[in-house]
Protein backbone atom coordinates (compact mmCIF):
# COMPACT_ATOMS: atom_id res chain seq x y z
CA UNK A 1 0.00 0.00 0.00
CA UNK A 2 2.98 2.28 1.08
CA UNK A 3 4.90 1.73 -2.09
CA UNK A 4 1.56 2.16 -5.00
CA UNK A 5 0.34 4.82 -3.06
CA UNK A 6 3.80 6.95 -3.09
CA UNK A 7 4.39 5.96 -6.56
CA UNK A 8 1.30 7.47 -7.16
CA UNK A 9 1.97 10.26 -5.52
CA UNK A 10 5.05 10.74 -7.38
CA UNK A 11 3.58 10.02 -10.86
CA UNK A 12 0.75 12.50 -10.66
CA UNK A 13 3.15 14.83 -8.51
CA UNK A 14 -0.08 15.80 -6.27
CA UNK A 15 -1.18 13.95 -3.07
CA UNK A 16 -4.35 13.19 -2.84
CA UNK A 17 -6.49 12.93 0.17
CA UNK A 18 -6.52 9.02 -0.12
CA UNK A 19 -3.10 8.42 -0.58
CA UNK A 20 -2.77 11.38 2.14
CA UNK A 21 -4.98 8.47 4.43
CA UNK A 22 -3.19 4.93 3.15
CA UNK A 23 0.13 6.68 3.38
CA UNK A 24 -0.25 7.27 6.74
CA UNK A 25 -1.96 4.14 7.81
CA UNK A 26 0.13 1.93 6.14
CA UNK A 27 3.50 3.71 7.47
CA UNK A 28 2.19 4.12 10.99
CA UNK A 29 1.55 0.15 10.84
CA UNK A 30 4.13 -0.82 9.53
CA UNK A 31 6.27 0.79 12.34
CA UNK A 32 4.08 -0.55 14.72
CA UNK A 33 4.48 -3.97 13.77
CA UNK A 34 8.29 -3.55 13.44
CA UNK A 35 8.20 -1.85 17.16
CA UNK A 36 6.51 -5.13 18.39
CA UNK A 37 9.10 -7.41 16.82
CA UNK A 38 11.67 -5.64 18.12
CA UNK A 39 10.37 -5.25 21.69
CA UNK A 40 9.54 -9.14 21.83
CA UNK A 41 13.27 -9.37 20.74
CA UNK A 42 14.48 -7.58 23.35
CA UNK A 43 12.28 -8.68 26.25
CA UNK A 44 13.16 -12.06 25.66
CA UNK A 45 16.95 -11.59 25.27
CA UNK A 46 17.30 -8.34 27.04
CA UNK A 47 18.77 -9.05 30.54
CA UNK A 48 18.17 -5.43 32.03
CA UNK A 49 15.27 -4.39 29.31
CA UNK A 50 12.70 -3.75 32.28
CA UNK A 51 15.27 -1.90 34.22
CA UNK A 52 16.35 0.73 31.73
CA UNK A 53 15.05 3.19 30.12
CA UNK A 54 14.86 1.65 27.26
CA UNK A 55 11.68 -0.26 28.07
CA UNK A 56 9.81 3.74 29.32
CA UNK A 57 11.08 4.58 25.63
CA UNK A 58 9.64 1.54 23.63
CA UNK A 59 6.62 1.28 25.61
CA UNK A 60 5.49 5.18 25.22
CA UNK A 61 6.34 4.77 21.46
CA UNK A 62 4.49 1.51 21.55
CA UNK A 63 1.25 3.62 22.88
CA UNK A 64 1.71 6.45 19.82
CA UNK A 65 2.09 4.02 17.18
CA UNK A 66 -0.99 2.21 18.68
CA UNK A 67 -3.11 5.75 18.93
CA UNK A 68 -1.89 7.03 15.37
CA UNK A 69 -2.78 3.59 13.47
CA UNK A 70 -6.05 3.70 15.09
CA UNK A 71 -6.96 7.50 14.46
CA UNK A 72 -5.25 6.88 10.69
CA UNK A 73 -7.62 3.84 10.19
CA UNK A 74 -10.84 6.32 11.48
CA UNK A 75 -10.23 8.80 9.25
CA UNK A 76 -10.63 6.09 6.39
CA UNK A 77 -13.59 5.22 7.71
CA UNK A 78 -14.86 8.90 7.47
CA UNK A 79 -12.96 9.58 3.65
CA UNK A 80 -14.94 6.49 2.76
CA UNK A 81 -18.55 7.28 4.21
CA UNK A 82 -18.43 10.91 2.73
CA UNK A 83 -17.44 9.73 -0.49
CA UNK A 84 -19.96 6.54 -0.84
CA UNK A 85 -22.81 7.53 1.21
CA UNK A 86 -25.76 9.58 0.36
CA UNK A 87 -27.29 11.24 3.15
CA UNK A 88 -28.85 14.65 2.73
CA UNK A 89 -27.88 16.45 6.12
CA UNK A 90 -26.62 19.46 5.96
CA UNK A 91 -23.37 18.74 7.91
CA UNK A 92 -22.87 15.81 5.76
CA UNK A 93 -22.96 17.69 2.84
CA UNK A 94 -20.88 20.20 4.25
CA UNK A 95 -18.38 17.47 5.67
CA UNK A 96 -18.56 15.80 1.92
CA UNK A 97 -17.65 19.09 0.07
CA UNK A 98 -14.74 19.98 2.67
CA UNK A 99 -12.81 16.01 3.36
CA UNK A 100 -9.97 16.85 1.10
CA UNK A 101 -8.71 19.98 2.59
CA UNK A 102 -9.70 18.84 5.95
CA UNK A 103 -7.86 16.07 6.08
CA UNK A 104 -4.16 17.31 6.11
CA UNK A 105 -5.29 19.00 9.53
CA UNK A 106 -7.18 15.85 11.00
CA UNK A 107 -4.04 13.78 10.23
CA UNK A 108 -1.77 16.19 11.85
CA UNK A 109 -4.03 16.99 14.50
CA UNK A 110 -4.38 13.14 15.31
CA UNK A 111 -1.04 12.48 15.11
CA UNK A 112 -0.43 15.09 17.79
CA UNK A 113 -3.21 14.14 20.06
CA UNK A 114 -2.13 10.45 19.89
CA UNK A 115 1.80 12.13 20.97
CA UNK A 116 0.23 13.74 23.96
CA UNK A 117 -1.88 10.67 25.37
CA UNK A 118 1.06 8.43 25.08
CA UNK A 119 3.43 10.83 27.11
CA UNK A 120 1.84 10.09 30.43
CA UNK A 121 2.21 6.24 29.91
CA UNK A 122 6.39 7.25 30.55
CA UNK A 123 6.03 9.51 33.44
CA UNK A 124 3.27 6.58 34.99
CA UNK A 125 6.21 4.24 34.43
CA UNK A 126 9.48 6.29 36.11
CA UNK A 127 6.74 7.01 39.44
CA UNK A 128 6.01 3.26 39.41
CA UNK A 129 10.01 2.48 38.93
CA UNK A 130 10.56 5.41 41.62
CA UNK A 131 8.08 3.94 44.41
CA UNK A 132 9.12 0.66 44.00
CA UNK A 133 13.08 0.93 43.97
CA UNK A 134 13.13 3.87 46.88
CA UNK A 135 13.10 2.69 50.28
CA UNK A 136 9.71 3.13 52.27
CA UNK A 137 8.67 4.77 54.92
CA UNK A 138 6.18 5.40 57.16
CA UNK A 139 5.95 9.26 56.39
CA UNK A 140 5.81 9.06 53.06
CA UNK A 141 4.32 5.87 52.19
CA UNK A 142 1.13 6.89 52.62
CA UNK A 143 2.04 10.39 50.01
CA UNK A 144 3.20 7.45 47.37
CA UNK A 145 0.18 6.12 47.30
CA UNK A 146 -1.85 9.00 47.35
CA UNK A 147 0.33 10.10 44.18
CA UNK A 148 0.25 6.84 42.39
CA UNK A 149 -3.89 6.80 42.62
CA UNK A 150 -3.73 9.94 40.88
CA UNK A 151 -0.91 9.15 38.20
CA UNK A 152 -2.94 5.93 37.48
CA UNK A 153 -6.47 8.20 37.53
CA UNK A 154 -4.98 10.45 34.58
CA UNK A 155 -2.97 7.70 32.80
CA UNK A 156 -6.64 5.52 32.85
CA UNK A 157 -8.27 9.14 31.78
CA UNK A 158 -5.83 9.75 28.93
CA UNK A 159 -5.46 5.98 27.60
CA UNK A 160 -9.45 6.24 27.45
CA UNK A 161 -9.84 9.08 25.70
CA UNK A 162 -6.91 7.93 23.36
CA UNK A 163 -8.93 4.78 22.53
CA UNK A 164 -12.72 5.77 22.72
CA UNK A 165 -12.53 8.50 20.28
CA UNK A 166 -10.85 6.72 17.01
CA UNK A 167 -13.17 3.94 18.36
CA UNK A 168 -16.35 6.10 18.52
CA UNK A 169 -15.62 7.81 15.22
CA UNK A 170 -14.45 4.29 13.38
CA UNK A 171 -17.54 2.74 14.53
CA UNK A 172 -20.19 5.67 13.99
CA UNK A 173 -18.93 6.24 10.12
CA UNK A 174 -18.58 2.45 9.17
CA UNK A 175 -22.30 2.05 10.75
CA UNK A 176 -23.56 5.35 8.82
CA UNK A 177 -21.38 4.20 5.05
CA UNK A 178 -22.97 0.45 5.61
CA UNK A 179 -26.21 1.73 6.28
CA UNK A 180 -26.30 3.99 3.26
CA UNK A 181 -24.61 1.16 1.19
CA UNK A 182 -27.33 -1.43 2.38
CA UNK A 183 -30.45 0.95 1.43
CA UNK A 184 -28.68 1.39 -2.00
CA UNK A 185 -28.32 -1.87 -2.61
CA UNK A 186 -31.99 -3.15 -1.62
CA UNK A 187 -33.23 -0.36 -4.45
CA UNK A 188 -30.88 -2.13 -6.81
CA UNK A 189 -32.29 -5.26 -5.89
CA UNK A 190 -35.77 -4.45 -6.23
CA UNK A 191 -34.92 -2.49 -9.82
CA UNK A 192 -32.98 -5.58 -10.59
CA UNK A 193 -34.36 -6.98 -14.71
CA UNK A 194 -32.52 -10.49 -13.28
CA UNK A 195 -28.94 -10.28 -14.98
CA UNK A 196 -26.09 -10.15 -13.68
CA UNK A 197 -25.60 -6.49 -12.12
CA UNK A 198 -22.09 -5.63 -11.84
CA UNK A 199 -22.91 -2.41 -10.03
CA UNK A 200 -25.29 -4.29 -7.47
CA UNK A 201 -22.39 -7.16 -6.61
CA UNK A 202 -19.77 -4.15 -6.12
CA UNK A 203 -22.02 -2.63 -3.28
CA UNK A 204 -22.24 -6.13 -1.91
CA UNK A 205 -18.73 -6.29 -2.07
CA UNK A 206 -18.23 -3.09 -0.57
CA UNK A 207 -20.86 -3.80 2.19
CA UNK A 208 -18.92 -6.98 3.25
CA UNK A 209 -15.31 -5.04 2.89
CA UNK A 210 -16.48 -1.83 5.45
CA UNK A 211 -18.16 -4.65 8.10
CA UNK A 212 -14.90 -6.98 8.03
CA UNK A 213 -12.73 -3.21 9.02
CA UNK A 214 -15.43 -3.07 11.79
CA UNK A 215 -14.99 -6.72 12.95
CA UNK A 216 -11.13 -6.33 13.48
CA UNK A 217 -11.03 -2.81 14.71
CA UNK A 218 -13.57 -3.86 17.51
CA UNK A 219 -11.67 -7.00 17.64
CA UNK A 220 -7.79 -5.43 17.93
CA UNK A 221 -10.03 -2.76 20.29
CA UNK A 222 -10.40 -5.64 23.12
CA UNK A 223 -7.10 -7.08 23.67
CA UNK A 224 -5.22 -3.63 23.64
CA UNK A 225 -7.26 -2.90 26.61
CA UNK A 226 -6.43 -6.35 28.19
CA UNK A 227 -2.84 -4.91 27.62
CA UNK A 228 -3.46 -1.44 29.15
CA UNK A 229 -4.88 -3.01 31.97
CA UNK A 230 -2.09 -4.54 33.03
CA UNK A 231 -3.67 -7.39 34.07
CA UNK A 232 -0.74 -10.44 32.62
CA UNK A 233 2.50 -10.76 33.72
CA UNK A 234 4.94 -9.87 31.31
CA UNK A 235 5.61 -13.13 28.47
CA UNK A 236 2.53 -14.56 30.33
CA UNK A 237 0.28 -17.07 27.82
CA UNK A 238 -2.30 -14.15 28.31
CA UNK A 239 -0.08 -11.56 27.09
CA UNK A 240 1.32 -13.36 24.21
CA UNK A 241 -2.62 -13.98 22.54
CA UNK A 242 -3.09 -10.76 23.12
CA UNK A 243 0.08 -9.41 21.33
CA UNK A 244 -0.53 -11.82 18.47
CA UNK A 245 -4.21 -10.96 17.90
CA UNK A 246 -3.15 -7.26 17.88
CA UNK A 247 -0.41 -8.16 15.48
CA UNK A 248 -2.78 -10.31 13.08
CA UNK A 249 -6.04 -7.38 13.49
CA UNK A 250 -4.22 -4.61 10.85
CA UNK A 251 -2.54 -7.26 9.10
CA UNK A 252 -6.03 -8.72 7.95
CA UNK A 253 -7.45 -4.79 7.35
CA UNK A 254 -4.10 -4.27 5.09
CA UNK A 255 -4.77 -7.33 3.38
CA UNK A 256 -8.70 -6.82 2.43
CA UNK A 257 -7.85 -3.19 1.56
CA UNK A 258 -5.53 -4.53 -0.93
CA UNK A 259 -7.63 -7.48 -2.16
CA UNK A 260 -10.91 -4.79 -2.27
CA UNK A 261 -9.08 -2.11 -4.43
CA UNK A 262 -7.57 -3.30 -7.92
CA UNK A 263 -4.78 -0.49 -7.87
CA UNK A 264 -3.83 -2.41 -4.67
CA UNK A 265 -3.52 -5.59 -5.93
CA UNK A 266 -1.82 -4.69 -9.71
CA UNK A 267 1.74 -4.60 -7.76
CA UNK A 268 1.49 -7.85 -5.72
CA UNK A 269 -0.15 -9.40 -8.92
CA UNK A 270 2.91 -8.32 -10.94
CA UNK A 271 5.36 -9.79 -8.02
CA UNK A 272 3.95 -13.04 -8.17
CA UNK A 273 4.37 -13.33 -11.80
CA UNK A 274 7.13 -12.05 -12.11
CA UNK A 275 8.45 -14.69 -9.29
CA UNK A 276 6.87 -17.55 -11.28
CA UNK A 277 8.43 -16.75 -14.40
CA UNK A 278 12.17 -17.04 -12.58
CA UNK A 279 10.75 -20.24 -11.25
CA UNK A 280 10.26 -21.69 -14.53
Amino acid sequence: ILAVCSASCIRSKRLSSYDMIMIFLSLSRFLLQSWMMLDLFLSLFCETYYEENLFVIFKTVFMFLNYSSLWFAAWLSVFYCTKVASFTQSFFIWLKQRISILMPWMLTTSSLFSFATSLPFAWDIYDMHNNFTAPLTMTNSSERRVTMKASLFLLILLCNAGIALPLIVFVVSSILLIRSLWIHTRQMQINATGFRDPSLEAHIGAIKSVFSFLSLYVIYFIPLLLILSDIFLPLSIGEAVCLAVMAACPTGHSMVLIWSNPKFRELPARILHHANCHVR
